[in-house]
């Protein structure tokens, strides 16, 4: 009798732990999950179960992220994966012959829950390559004579972006000042795409019901309108991409009245070699021209293959020169100051582009947004602002509306800033202007204040007759022989000398 006792006793206290008839959860199970945009995420889950311990990969667009930590408690299951800041955790429990599991993102953005099936490791492999063209130099545009400028939704947005918030936005950045400085390119980034209709043509979600409409809506603001693909089969956000259908897209971006397309590596690095990057580009570089219609073309394929050799050749307008960017100094500085070496590649028309802005969007100081947006002026960046323009702080309009600092950054002579001399944290940067001018730019790396006195001769300069403090506003006081400098903690003193 005890030991029918104990043992029930046993059974009852493991079955509250849930840990009595485990099962094993290991294999490949294909992982849907709806989004409100009418859409489906799919990605797939390749799991090894040992014990307790639960290890493995996700599979998402054909890209394996490991998973860096995991558990199983009978039914039950958790694992996290990515790196710090950009993880997503997944909770999810077996129940019969499938798993419902709920994601939850570090940045809130792409929490979702679904429902996964079995499947198979043959699902998970990527497409064969398309044949890619012999290379040649795709014609200019006579686009971008001068960094582009305009706003993009990803930053802010992601995926919650539709048609009514980019005309809204586009409402702003007519009246607000925005247009006037210059900004007038409204980009709508991922999330856009439904698929293909029958005919092999691409479509929208419910989230934008008429294209057509929207773009003649932006046009009519005075403003452009940009949108986004990849040479892949999905987007960075899983959705449709432009693989196999290149020229078939970019009469469709024509059709609608588009001015600008973001082109994103993403899904096309499982298919092809970085070795066959300028090809692909190439493919839509030559679609584009196809069309008739002036359209900026922006590679986004994050600095891979010396893109600043080729890019110009494929009638790149713009190409990013580094990973995606974040909003805080970390992330912001540690690509700011990494642009020089490469600055020479850039000139009117192709330029050097160092991701989207971060002013305003709340995780870094004003002062280091001023110095976000004075580095960017003084690397000939495109300036696309990447916050909710619809209600800006006066600072956040202060920074992005500064008319000299954007005169600097579309200085219509185009040429590289250098780095004229380095002060313990002080990088000191000179950059030669039109008519005879210089941008003299002092950034301060440290969060503690530093005075620097540099002299015309090191900095190769002559003494200039006046120079004019552009974050103040008013003439800066200097003598014949240098100037000194008081800057703040991360940051900026930016001078135009005559």
């Amino acid at each position: 009798m005890m030991k029918h006792a104990a043992v029930l006793s046993v059974v009852l206290f493991c079955l509250s732990l849930g840990a009595c008839a485990r099962s094993d959860i290991s294999g490949v199970w294909l992982l849907r999950s709806p989004n409100s945009d009418g859409t489906s995420r799919d990605e797939y889950l390749d799991l090894k179960q040992s014990g307790s311990t639960l290890t493995g990969t996700v599979v998402r667009d054909y890209r394996k992220i490991e998973i860096s930590e995991g558990t199983v408690n009978g039914n039950n299951f958790h694992f996290v994966t990515g790196r710090t800041g950009h993880q997503m955790s997944f909770d999810g429990t077996l129940a019969g012959d499938h798993l419902t599991v709920e994601q939850k993102s570090s940045n809130g953005r792409f929490d979702s829950k679904g429902e996964a099936r079995r499947s198979t490791a043959e699902a998970m492999a990527p497409p064969k390559p398309l044949p890619v063209p012999a290379l040649h130099d795709v014609p200019y545009n006579g686009l971008a004579k001068t960094p582009p400028m305009g706003w993009n939704s990803w930053n802010h947005f992601a995926g919650k972006i539709d048609d009514a918030t980019v005309r809204q936005i586009a409402d702003a950045m007519a009246t607000n000042g925005m247009k006037a400085a210059g900004y007038i390119y409204v980009n709508i980034d991922d999330t856009w795409q439904l698929g293909r209709d029958a005919d092999g043509n691409i479509t929208a979600n419910k989230k934008f019901p008429d294209m057509k409409a929207l773009a003649d809506y932006v046009h009519s603001k005075g403003l452009k309108i940009g949108l986004y693909s990849g040479p892949g089969p999905k987007t960075c956000a899983g959705y449709e991409g432009s693989f196999g259908h290149e020229e078939a897209d970019a009469k469709m971006y024509a059709k609608w009245g588009f001015d600008y397309l973001k082109y994103d590596w993403c899904s096309a690095g499982a298919i092809y070699q970085d070795s066959d990057m300028q090809a692909v580009y190439q493919k839509m570089g030559d679609a584009l021209r196809s069309t008739g219609r002036p359209i900026v073309f922006s590679l986004c394929q994050y600095g891979r293959a010396d893109v600043w050799k080729w890019g110009a050749k494929v009638d790149g307008n713009l190409w990013r020169t580094t990973g995606d960017i974040s909003d805080n100094w970390d992330s912001m500085s540690k690509i700011a100051f990494k642009q020089l070496a490469i600055a020479p590649f850039a000139k009117p028309g192709h330029w050097n582009d160092p991701d989207m802005l971060e002013v305003g969007n709340g995780g870094m100081t004003d002062e280091e947004y001023r110095t976000h947006m004075a580095l960017w002026a003084m690397l000939r960046a495109p300036l696309l602002a990447g916050n909710d323009v619809r209600d800006m702080s006066a600072a956040t309009k202060a920074i992005l509306l500064n008319r000299d600092i954007i005169a600097i950054d579309q200085d219509p002579l185009g040429k590289p800033a250098e780095l004229a001399k380095t002060d313990g944290d002080v990088e000191i940067w000179t950059r030669p202007l039109d008519r005879h001018a210089t941008a003299l730019a002092f950034f301060n790396k440290s969060a503690q204040p530093a005075t620097v006195k540099v002299s015309w001769r090191e900095l190769k300069l002559k003494a200039p007759a006046r120079a004019r403090d552009l974050w103040a506003g008013k003439n800066a006081s200097i003598s014949g022989s240098g100037y000194t400098a008081r800057v703040t903690g991360h940051g900026s003193v930016v001078l135009r000398l005559q």
